[in-house]
């Protein structure tokens, strides 16, 4: 089972191969981008102690040196940064190597920002493991770290030379794991696909179970939608900022839960998406149904959908919106939403009156203290 999505970038287009068997095949997927039968893997430890043997094994003749960072957001750091170029620097990889990045969102955030900065620029493979990472953060080019005053305020666009999504590891997510990044899936059906977020409001169980032909078919159309925004806007000039739908809110709430693991990103991600409808409808712009039909729909997946099913305390409703204004996407100092018309119809607003955002997270804190 194998699919192909094309990212079409000119001089740096690229393939996302979806599909099962793709790190048993590595070496002859990679092969072709090799000067030297030679490659750096930086991978997450669980993911290393989990499949690492299965990519040596397929990379065959291929020498592979690997550096293994720690699991975890906090990776997206400073010092795990600093360690990881360092380290390729010491193994003496050149311009025409290739590194590959093997692990979730973090691992390929980190690695692609170290490959944009090494020696001005060397390439790399995305290899990734968790169904966000697949659907999302491995595909467009986005690198960074995060940094206290935010998250991936720090970074580069740099564009992967291939993407391996090899669905056989998503088997060995914990479900909490997997569902975080169902996340970023709804998301792209909510953003500018109501007949997607129709499957997957009848199909996504059956593929959170473990369905193949359903994993399939959501992540080839979740790539399949970021690729050809991509396309059209690589740089977030436009068009591509409506795939930070709910991540406004998202951003603040994980500045606020310290990145760690209270909130997973893609949880925060769909508690995001859950706000941005209820602001939505509370400007006027959809109808009642729309939020509650969101909500409906990640209750019904077992996915944290309020700031009640957050753990702990949170800031108050100021401080959350402080946290909003330190936000890559704020421009003039106005804060950028993604907002919705309906289910499938998105669209960008720096016109968000402070009063309205304030209620909608004054209701949401209530509810945690109710």
């Amino acid at each position: 089972m194998r699919e192909v999505v094309p990212v079409s970038l000119g001089a740096r287009s690229y393939e996302v191969r979806i599909g099962t068997g793709l790190l048993a095949n590595a070496g002859a997927e990679i092969a072709p981008l090799l000067r030297r039968p030679r490659v750096a893997v930086v991978a997450d430890e669980t993911v290393a102690d989990l499949h690492l043997e299965t990519l040596r094994a397929g990379l065959g003749d291929i020498e592979m040196v690997v550096l293994r960072l720690p699991p975890g957001e906090g990776t997206k750091s400073w010092p795990q940064f600093t360690r990881t170029v360092e380290w390729l620097l010491e193994q003496k990889v050149e311009r025409r190597d290739i590194v590959i990045a093997f692990g979730g969102g973090v691992i390929g955030d980190l690695v692609g920002f170290a490959a944009a900065v090494l020696r001005r620029g060397v390439r790399f493979v995305q290899i990734p493991t968790s169904l966000l990472a697949q659907v999302d953060s491995s595909v467009g080019g986005k690198t960074g770290i995060n940094a206290p005053q935010g998250k991936n305020l720090i970074g580069a666009f740099h564009q992967p030379s291939l993407v391996l999504a090899d669905l056989e590891v998503l088997g060995t997510l914990k479900p909490r794991d997997f569902l975080a990044g169902y996340g970023e899936v709804v998301k792209y059906g909510l953003l500018g696909d109501a007949a997607f977020f129709d499957w997957l409001e009848a199909n996504a169980p059956a593929m959170a179970a473990g369905d193949m032909a359903g994993r399939m078919h959501a992540v080839k159309r979740s790539v399949q939608m970021k690729a050809d925004i991509v396309a059209r806007d690589e740089t977030e000039q436009g068009d591509r900022a409506l795939l930070n739908l709910g991540h406004t809110f998202c951003h603040a709430l994980e500045a606020a839960t310290g990145y760690g693991d209270r909130l997973l990103h893609g949880e925060g991600v769909a508690i995001g998406c859950a706000l941005a409808f209820e602001l939505s409808q509370r400007l006027g712009l959809c109808s009642q149904e729309a939020p509650s039909r969101v909500r409906a729909h990640l209750r019904a997946m077992g996915m944290k959908v309020d700031l009640c099913d957050i753990e702990g305390d949170l800031p108050d409703t100021d401080a959350l919106i402080d946290l909003m204004a330190q936000d890559k996407k704020v421009e003039d100092g106005k804060l950028r939403f993604i907002l919705a018309r309906a289910i499938g119809d998105s669209f960008v607003s720096s016109d968000v009156p402070r009063d309205v955002l304030a209620g909608v997270l004054e209701d949401a804190l209530a509810t945690r203290r109710a």
